[in-house]
């Protein structure tokens, strides 16, 4: 297939083709990752009481909302592994946090996605997260050798002591809690108002300087990788925005503590049970105050993108710049009695995706499965890229119409098992042989396991046939001290020497 470039019609939002033309004329890419950021943002509807007018206005102004985007793996690490090197979890072996993708025999011999745009005319650049970190043996692994410029995110993220909410300390605004305690320290719940003012916070200053950024020229397209690490754990945010969201009128996510009674095992006994994590937030009774602070946060990753959108649209690159953001996967807040994230349900799997082309002036709605495997392929296509196999599929098409026919689910692998989303339905097969079955326009939350129903037997068989029937063995990740990861830990700087974007694929 001829690469491809969109070009925009004058007095249209949609895109025309035309082949190739000089890498100088090629568009921008700025492309921002927001950690741990479900459906509850305005366009996807998932909670009603969100307030994201940054995120609003950018829809409005005019961009395609994917509704059925999911994430290539539910927890953080796997997700970005997958979508930077284009390969899903069962062809590379990075299946968890600690795999770290270098070590896997594809990345060794192909680029990654910024780096097959620095080796194709671009200049990358980046700050924040975007590859998920490592502790190497010698300094740490930020995924700086895969930009030709990168900025080390720091800031301040410290809570107010007597405002603090901690799972992992055992305390509630400071005072002792009750309930039992987490199953692992790292990731427990917790969130409180910063002490630093807005400005000096850790994912306002990666903005800021993304911003400064956009105000430069350049001598190549630039291809601009910006990482917001809120709505991440701990919820730490300034005061303000946990001043948006009053406890008293604000909604908790439906809850039914039966929820978990029809997701079987294959031998029948449960296939789940409630997390330490909701059992404490229900003990000390703080459903509400869990939710205040993921939204309190999600207004302020919200805050922190309209520095970029402002920027980005005083700058001489607005005309020319495709803007992609992504979650890098669901989260649970109190559906099926967990918190959290790294589960097969949809809550989990499906995440925010929205694409801004030049010149796009309407908002676009597609309900069509599509994953965050499909980027890589996808902007090659966008940016006149030279063509690569890769796993995922090219969905410029819905660009072009957000309602063309799209006969392909969308598939999340995890160690745990695997899920396959339709329109309308989700199948869920673990490596256990347990399964579930959910028909989404009928239930959305999932609440009712439909897997023995007879009516829906083509359904999951059609569904079924995309679930992988190999996976290759988990990569073997060679780790440095858990003090590599670090903030003050310096960088490793010999994996870049590593990387010849001459010699990769």
């Amino acid at each position: 297939m001829k690469q491809l470039l969109f070009l925009l019609c004058i007095n249209s939002h949609l895109p025309i083709w035309a082949e190739k033309i000089p890498v100088e004329n090629r568009p921008n890419v700025l492309f921002i990752a927001i950690d741990d950021l479900n459906d509850w943002i305005q366009p996807m509807g998932g909670h009603s009481q969100a307030k994201t007018p940054h995120i609003d206005q950018f829809h409005q102004k005019g961009a395609v909302v994917f509704q059925n985007a999911v994430c290539p793996s539910p927890v953080c690490g796997p997700s970005r592994s997958a979508l930077l090197s284009g390969a899903l979890a069962h062809e590379t072996g990075a299946y968890s946090n600690g795999d770290n993708m270098l070590d896997t025999d594809y990345v060794k011999e192909h680029a990654t996605l910024p780096e097959y745009f620095s080796k194709n005319g671009y200049h990358s650049l980046s700050t924040g997260k975007i590859f998920h970190k490592h502790a190497t043996l010698t300094g740490a692994d930020w995924g700086h050798w895969a930009f030709d410029s990168f900025r080390r995110a720091d800031g301040g993220l410290t809570p107010q002591k007597d405002k603090f909410t901690s799972q992992k300390l055992g305390i509630v605004q400071g005072k002792k809690s009750t309930g039992p305690a987490p199953a692992q320290s790292w990731g427990a719940l917790s969130w409180g108002p910063t002490v630093e003012p807005l400005e000096e916070t850790l994912d306002h200053l990666s903005v800021s300087w993304g911003a400064e950024q956009l105000g430069k020229e350049w001598e190549k397209p630039f291809f601009m990788a910006i990482g917001i690490s809120r709505p991440h754990l701990p919820w730490i945010v300034p005061q303000e925005f946990f001043d948006l969201y009053d406890l008293e009128t604000l909604e908790t996510p439906e809850i039914r503590e039966d929820d978990l009674d029809d997701t079987l095992g294959a031998n029948g006994s449960s296939n789940a049970k409630p997390q330490n994590d909701y059992l404490w937030v229900k003990a000390n009774k703080l459903e509400k105050e869990a939710t205040q602070a993921y939204l309190a946060s999600v207004s302020y990753a919200d805050a922190c993108l309209g520095v970029l959108f402002d920027a980005l649209e005083k700058s001489p690159h607005y005309d020319n710049t495709i803007v992609i953001i992504w979650g890098d996967h669901g989260y649970h807040l109190g559906e099926k009695l967990r918190y959290k994230k790294n589960t097969l349900w949809r809550e989990a799997v499906r995440t925010p995706l929205m694409i801004r082309l030049p010149k796009m002036d309407s908002l676009h709605v597609c309900e069509r499965p599509v994953s965050l495997i499909d980027l890589y392929p996808t902007l090659i296509q966008l940016c006149n890229l030279p063509e690569k196999k890769l796993s995922g599929r090219d969905i410029s098409p819905l660009l072009l119409d957000s309602q063309a026919a799209w006969p392909h689910p969308a598939i999340t692998i995890a160690p745990q098992g695997t899920s396959v989303l339709s329109e309308d339905y989700h199948y869920i097969e673990y490596q256990t042989g347990a399964k579930e079955f959910y028909d989404l326009k009928q239930d959305p939350m999932e609440f009712t396991n439909l897997i023995s129903t007879p009516k829906h037997a083509k359904d999951i068989a059609k569904l079924a046939e995309h679930v992988p029937q190999e996976r290759v063995e988990t990569v073997e990740t060679i780790s440095g001290p858990t003090k590599n990861k670090s903030p003050k830990t310096p960088l490793d700087e010999s994996l870049k020497k590593r990387r010849s974007l001459s010699k990769l694929k």
